[in-house]
């Protein structure tokens, strides 16, 4: 992590960085290349509410499908829905599998793209395709595209996170909104920092 971001959360946010110092040093994000946009948005439509082992296998599966386990629009297109759902996904995913190829294989969505988009039409493009909402679309945009400043108010670890760290009961999307206010420029480096002290958090317990 940068020393400026440090000096930011030191500066705006004391409790979080006090958080920061309990956690550890985090990792930089890199940015996936477009060519890997298609595929990283099957894992997600996959891993969807399942855990990290399971997503893991079904995405083994997954890949086997494909000539040379190469992931595109065109091939995913020619695979049978049955086929699809052998692999273990719920017939739901097989949908949102296929409406994301269909999309992407007629350019209803140009993926190649997005990185050229501000974080707000990079949600209005990934959330026209059925099966990804906008919990999906702000990790893609963290994790796949490493846009520094995003901030998921749908994710119940970071809101579990906040509770914790700022000793809130039930706080209002209005009172996380104030909160995560502080962190702008960096609000994915905050959101990781609480992901982080919520595993931690879990781990003491068992």
């Amino acid at each position: 992590m940068h020393a400026k971001i440090k000096k930011h959360f030191k500066k705006f946010d004391p409790v979080l960085f006090d958080m920061l110092k309990v956690v550890g040093e985090l990792e930089e994000i890199n940015p996936i290349s477009p060519e890997e946009y298609f595929s990283q948005l099957c894992r997600e439509i996959i891993g969807q509410q399942l855990s990290g082992k399971v997503a893991k296998v079904f995405l083994e599966r997954f890949k086997n499908l494909f000539p040379e386990r190469n992931i595109t629009p065109h091939f995913l297109s020619k695979i049978s829905n049955e086929d699809l759902r052998k692999i273990g996904v719920s017939w739901a995913k097989v949908k949102y599998l296929k409406d994301l190829a269909i999309k992407v294989g007629d350019k209803e969505i140009i993926l190649g793209g997005l990185h050229d988009l501000d974080n707000e039409k990079v949600i209005k493009e990934l959330t026209m395709v059925k099966g990804i909402g906008n919990w999906t679309a702000e990790m893609f945009l963290m994790f796949s595209l490493g846009r520094e400043d995003v901030f998921s108010y749908g994710d119940l670890g970071l809101r579990k996170a906040i509770e914790k760290i700022y000793d809130l009961k039930n706080p209002t999307e209005k009172t996380i909104e104030k909160i995560s206010q502080k962190w702008i420029p960096y609000r994915t480096w905050a959101c990781r920092i609480l992901w982080k002290s919520h595993d931690i958090a879990g781990l003491k317990k068992t």
